[in-house]
C-alpha cells in the first residue's frame, strides 16, 4: 500500500468535553466513525488552549472519512459564530 493510501487516524476538532460530544453526535449521524482522544483528561482538568491544548479532548477521524467530516465540522462551527 502506497503511503498517500495508508489509512490513518486524523483529529478533526478539538475543544471542551462538551463541544466534542457535540461534534461526535453530529459525525455519527452522518455516518462518520469518531474516535475521541483524552477523554479523561479533558473531564479532569480546565482546557488550557495556551499551553498546547491540555484539558482539551481531540475527535479524530479515519482518513477515509476525513473530507466528510470537515464539512460537518465547519457547518458546526459556523453556526457557532452565527449564534454569538
Amino acid at each position: 500500500m502506497s503511503k498517500e493510501k495508508e489509512i490513518r487516524s486524523i483529529e478533526i476538532f478539538r475543544g471542551m468535553i462538551y463541544q466534542a460530544y457535540m461534534v461526535v453526535n453530529l459525525l455519527e449521524n452522518a455516518g462518520i466513525e469518531v474516535y475521541l482522544q483524552d477523554e479523561i483528561t479533558g473531564t479532569l482538568n480546565m482546557p488550557w488552549e495556551s499551553s498546547g491544548g491540555l484539558g482539551m479532548v481531540k475527535v479524530t477521524v479515519s482518513s477515509i472519512d476525513y473530507e466528510n467530516a470537515q464539512a460537518v465540522v465547519k457547518e458546526y462551527e459556523q453556526n457557532l459564530q452565527a449564534e454569538g
